[in-house]
């Protein structure tokens, strides 16, 4: 009997399958296509246990596809521009491009030994020359067709890393990466022109009907689509009027003042002559732009002076307050406040001792706590105590819309619909990104670099000794001739946004090497991409950016019409976890709490140590594996120890997919010993003689049953399920005492059936029971149904509600002959002692019940 060698088998059919081109994926219109993808990952340089699990559920799929005859795409790439590698730059010297490279070796060397079904032969890097030159040959297309524009707007702006971030990169109102205090700054910006297809975007969710419903509420939300009432506030002054745009208009009868934007036309104006409003705005604009930023800094407010006339009283005046909470570019800059109904109203109300006038209460009369604003659900009925429209109860859509109808038909005040998405800023003050493909000419102005001088590379010879973007200190690559008059210029030393690296990768994968963004014939054949696999993290901006660059690209002639929703199907799924295990003695010299990695621990006299010291360790429950607690299990070590089958099946067996799972030593441990055994089991079988044995028909039932549920599990991504299907047909299989032609065939079926999850093990039980070929090329196993169905059938015996026996009955007996043999059990002969039931119910193929 030979051993289970994990790292022997492994590498002999990861050799076998580069030599057969395997997974070299070639247009083929005789075949159906299949695109799988995950999410590809940023080259951090170290492989984690939730990268296998990603990848290795994206490799079930593809495998079993391959198997089902499907032509499969299967590629990876690395997300490889960002301020990571710039910051590593900074931190130990060298260069982002020598830092990022370096890591794609290293993590493509650790992809490799899990066997993955990566046609690596279409691998590419986001920082590659040929990939960026056509992300900047898109840029221009898009410039052509009124995609993109330059615009100044207000920033988040990071003073320390000196770039721009984006509202998702600020946490607690400090940039992610550097932790300063992000401040709002004007800055003339690139922006995809992404609002315009706003309402587009929002009712193509509609038709995603295998994403996860929670994806489609996130976009549904961030894209926020609401019906409001847009008018204007006559000024007492004569100035101009304050156009505003609310979306509870209902509630116009409760308003305490009108808020402007520090970054509003009049507060510009009054600004450049008034010192103290001066000073006033300079502190409004150090907060960020994010909604959390807003919403948890201290309210500030500053009274214009201005009044203006409230629109249903001209008697009625109310003061014109600038306001730090009241975003530019939303609605139009300007709002009427409620605090009665609004809290972040209320708050400033209070603080600058302004009216709170309530329009409607609850419909039992109950008052609202105080300083809490009464918020009820649009769609809730409350009773209205001050409406001008004359309500009494109604719910606030009601009243919305009845205010609506009111202002049109007296018309000073216009219905109109917008959305809570904004265009996307693409303008990063960086080096590592994608160079923005413009140059600034005296003369011209703006001027489209030609295509003909694409790629517009990065420069390698740049220092990060001083803070801020080197492209704005590289005269030798900054200073251009204009490609319109030849005149000096200069290039645009933004580059773009990484979330537009990672908007149309997935294209590009269908013409890696093409000398244009994609090739018509190869993006018709293989998009759209029919399983994308990532995290649910990525929900929104990642999603929505990418369904609106398919949309771009079509526009622009680069992908079909039916590209326009690229992921024809996408599946979220868990984290990987670990237990934290944190120093109880002592801490490091900055006070600090000191986190062991899980291979310097030990259990032992009933609690945890670290192995060297002794030092005892709290053990924090399972949680996401992170460096910075050091909780990482380096699937290498895995590998060595147990083998890439080994990782793979125990990622996929522990727990639903789209859930958590969490790794333990003790679970690995038990996945290895499983797969010895199916080997060991298969070793049996391949040198077993036939002889003497019972029935065959039972297992190869079983084995049909295995081959319906575990392709049924595969399918729709329940492959814990299958997993646990497989651990079942196995011991069926170890127990079986039937002939060697049908242990065969059965060993055989299991194998196929564990290959996508387990492929080096099992193209090794194919060749030891002398299959055809590999086990990859082989057809998919399809169960019998006539040896699904079940001759016999075991129904259990009830007795006045208690399981007291049961009787194995052929499946198709009529239920007149079940009950003579119910009644003739002697379980139930000597319950009843010669009395008749008084009921008797036969449930086909399920249960009998008997009512003494």
């Amino acid at each position: 009997m030979s051993r289970y060698t994990a790292a022997e088998i492994e590498h002999k059919w990861q050799q076998a399958w580069a030599k057969a081109d395997t997974f070299k994926a070639v247009r083929d219109p005789s075949k159906p296509k299949y695109y799988v993808l995950e999410m590809f990952p940023y080259p951090s340089g170290k492989l984690h246990m939730g990268h296998v699990r990603n990848y290795t559920m994206g490799d079930v799929i593809a495998r079993h596809k391959i198997s089902t005859g499907h032509n499969v795409l299967h590629p990876m790439g690395f997300d490889a521009f960002g301020m990571p590698a710039e910051n590593a730059a900074m931190a130990i010297g060298g260069h982002p491009k020598e830092w990022t490279y370096s890591n794609i070796d290293t993590m493509v060397d650790q992809m490799k030994p899990l066997g993955l079904s990566l046609d690596w032969s279409r691998m590419f890097a986001t920082c590659d020359p040929e990939y960026y030159g056509q992300q900047q040959a898109l840029f221009l297309d898009f410039l052509e067709n009124d995609l993109v524009y330059r615009k100044n707007a207000i920033v988040n702006w990071d003073p320390v890393d000196m770039t721009v971030l984006a509202n998702e990169q600020v946490e607690g109102g400090r940039g992610w990466r550097s932790g300063a205090l992000v401040e709002r700054r004007e800055l003339t910006q690139w922006f995809f022109k992404i609002s315009d297809h706003s309402e587009e975007l929002l009712d193509a969710l509609d038709t995603l009907e295998n994403w996860p419903a929670k994806v489609r509420l996130m976009q549904e939300n961030w894209i926020g689509r609401s019906r409001g009432l847009q008018f204007s506030f006559e000024r007492t002054d004569a100035g101009e009027p304050i156009t505003v745009y609310t979306t509870r208009p209902d509630t116009l009868m409760g308003a305490s003042f009108v808020g402007i934007s520090p970054d509003h036309p009049i507060s510009k104006e009054m600004e450049a002559d008034n010192p103290e409003l001066a000073t006033f705005l300079a502190e409004c604009r150090k907060g960020g732009t994010t909604e959390e930023a807003i919403e948890t800094a201290e309210k500030l407010g500053y009274d214009t002076g201005i009044r203006v006339k409230h629109p249903l009283n001209p008697d009625w005046e109310l003061p014109v307050w600038i306001a730090n909470f009241i975003l530019m570019d939303y609605g139009t800059g300007a709002i009427f406040a409620c605090p009665a109904h609004d809290q972040r109203d209320l708050d400033f109300c209070r603080k600058y001792d302004l009216p709170v006038i309530d329009t409607f209460f609850a419909l039992d009369d109950a008052k609202p706590v105080e300083n809490t604003a009464f918020v009820p659900l649009k769609s809730e009925k409350v009773k209205w105590v001050n409406h001008f429209a004359g309500l009494e109860e109604a719910t606030g859509e009601e009243a919305i819309n009845a205010t609506i109808d009111l202002a049109e038909s007296q018309g000073w005040g216009e219905g109109v619909t917008k959305f809570r998405l904004r265009d996307w800023g693409l303008s990063r003050q960086r080096y590592w990104g994608c160079p923005i493909p413009v140059v600034h000419c005296d003369a011209c102005g703006v001027v489209p670099e030609k295509k003909e001088n694409l790629p517009i590379e990065l420069p390698d010879d740049v220092t990060f000794d001083k803070p801020g973007n080197p492209l704005d200190r590289h005269p030798t690559w900054r200073d251009c001739a204009c490609p319109s008059c030849g005149a000096p210029a200069k290039r645009e030393t933004d580059t773009m946004d990484t979330f537009v690296d990672s908007s149309w990768y997935f294209a590009r994968f269908t013409a890696p090497r093409a000398t244009t963004p994609t090739v018509a014939e190869d993006a018709a054949y293989w998009m759209n991409v029919d399983q994308y696999i990532g995290g649910i993290e990525h929900a929104i901006l990642h999603l929505l950016y990418s369904r609106f660059f398919a949309r771009a690209m079509h526009i622009c002639g680069h992908l079909p019409e039916s590209a326009k929703e690229p992921f024809d199907a996408l599946f979220t799924q868990g984290m990987v976890t670990h237990a934290i295990f944190k120093n109880a003695e002592r801490t490091d010299e900055n006070g600090r709490a000191i986190y062991h990695y899980p291979a310097e621990i030990e259990d032992r006299d009933g609690g945890t140590f670290v192995k060297e010291t002794g030092e005892k360790v709290t053990v924090i429950p399972s949680a996401k594996m992170s460096k910075s607690k050091n909780n990482v299990v380096d699937p290498v070590d895995i590998i060595t120890s147990y083998g890439a089958d080994t990782a793979r099946w125990f990622v996929l067996s522990d727990s639903p997919p789209e859930r958590d799972v969490e790794w333990t030593a003790s679970g690995a441990e038990a996945a290895f010993k499983h797969l010895s055994r199916v080997h060991r089991i298969a070793s049996d079988v391949a040198t077993a003689e036939d002889g003497p044995h019972g029935s065959d028909e039972a297992l190869l039932r079983e084995m049909h049953k295995a081959i319906r549920d575990v392709t049924l599990g595969v399918e729709s991504f329940g492959f814990n399920a299958s997993i646990a299907k497989l651990y079942g047909f196995t011991n069926t299989l170890a127990k079986s005492k039937a002939g060697s032609a049908a242990k065969r065939e059965a060993t055989k079926t299991l194998a196929q059936l564990m290959a996508p999850m387990t492929p080096h093990l099992s193209e090794e039980i194919w060749q030891l029971l002398d299959g055809d070929g590999l086990i990859i090329n082989a057809v998919w196993p399809a169960a019998d149904e006539a040896m699904l169905v079940e001759a016999n059938v075991t129904l259990p015996i009830q007795i006045n509600g208690k399981r007291r026996a049961e009787i194995s009955v052929p499946a198709d007996l009529a239920n007149e002959e079940i009950e003579k043999l119910v009644l003739a059990h002697e379980t139930v002969t000597s319950r009843l002692e010669g009395a008749q039931p008084k009921k008797l119910i036969v449930v086909p193929g399920r249960i009998v019940n008997v009512v003494i």
